[in-house]
């Protein structure tokens, strides 16, 4: 029996420990950051905040206490929001042992650094790290509707491991050695998300929404061979699988952030109204752009969810750009 301690109690971090649970032969802890979080979850075994549907089997500890947490864990499982990460695990490292797994399940690139979430593990710590990607709305999860994800790590034998502990039944695991390929896949399907979202808000109509899904990918998967990433991944579940998840699905959180968008409305007001929820392709944008920058790849999509994001820029005219932009093969 695997001690496995997940990081992190938001929506995914959530749905991934009930999974578990589900699928039994594991001791389980979940930590929050949020004392009061963790003592409501404890006592109702309902995490009201982020996902408020889903029970947590009573035989899951919750607690705040991280060195606890992590106390004995042969592996831990990080699932806090993208710029929270270094953070987290640059508190923890003191208290590894050699031979703990970390995983990372939070789909980000760092502001700054633009390091990916495997490499700011990597910046603090010399444990073993692997990376778990793909599409995956956390409430489907929560509820045991069958799902395909990746398990992704340069060590084979380490993504096997990953694999054999969180196959379920209802949980499909993959294994891939390509982790930049596997995570920048992740990352930055949140960014086209938000434009798929404005297309809708606009009521552009199909035709303009799977024209830009497509360029999304193209565009995603430049930047991702660039950075060293192979192409075949970005046509497998962590590239198209998550990208169409969610640029289609109404539970993405960064389409919608994008439908608002594309209303009209202002971008604090629709932060606001998440209530501490993460739409991850917001500060993703930025460092996309600055990972594109250094290696000299053309992201039109993503420059335009940055001007309306970060320059009030009309989304009808960011839209008129990409539309009038210079012809070009395929």
């Amino acid at each position: 029996m695997s001690r496995i301690a997940i990081l992190g109690a938001g929506a995914w971090g959530t749905a991934l420990t009930i999974s578990l649970a589900r699928r039994g032969g594991h001791e389980l802890v979940l930590w929050s950051h949020s004392e009061s979080l963790a003592e409501t979850m404890t006592e109702t075994g309902r995490n009201v905040t982020y996902l408020p549907n889903a029970m947590v089997p009573a035989d899951v500890q919750i607690t705040a206490d991280l060195p606890g947490a992590i106390f004995e864990a042969d592996i831990l499982l990080c699932v806090p929001p993208s710029q929270h990460m270094r953070g987290i695990v640059s508190h923890i490292a003191p208290l590894l042992t050699r031979n703990q797994i970390l995983i990372s399940a939070s789909k980000g690139i760092e502001d700054g650094s633009f390091l990916r979430m495997s490499q700011v593990m990597a910046s603090v710590t010399n444990n073993p790290i692997g990376v778990l990607s793909g599409p995956s709305f956390a409430q489907e999860v929560a509820t045991g509707q069958p799902t395909a994800i990746v398990a992704a790590a340069s060590d084979g034998v380490l993504a096997q491991l990953i694999q054999q502990e969180f196959t379920s039944p209802s949980l499909r695991v993959y294994t891939n050695d390509d982790v930049s390929g596997v995570e920048l896949g992740g990352a930055l399907k949140n960014v086209i998300a938000l434009a798929a979202g404005v297309v809708v808000g606009l009521d552009l109509g199909s035709n303009s929404a799977a024209a830009l899904i497509t360029r999304g990918i193209a565009e995603i998967t430049r930047l991702s061979v660039a950075c060293g990433g192979r192409r075949q991944t970005l046509a497998g579940l962590s590239g198209v699988g998550d990208l169409v998840l969610t640029c289609t699905g109404g539970l993405s959180r960064n389409r919608t952030v994008g439908v608002e968008l594309g209303k009209g409305r202002k971008l604090n007001a629709i932060l606001a109204e998440l209530n501490g929820k993460v739409a991850e392709g917001i500060r993703s944008t930025t460092a996309a752009l600055g990972l594109a920058a250094r290696y000299g790849v053309d992201m039109p999509i993503t420059e335009q969810v940055d001007a309306i994001l970060n320059h009030d820029k009309d989304p009808k005219d960011a839209i008129r750009e990409l539309m009038t932009r210079p012809g070009r093969d395929e």
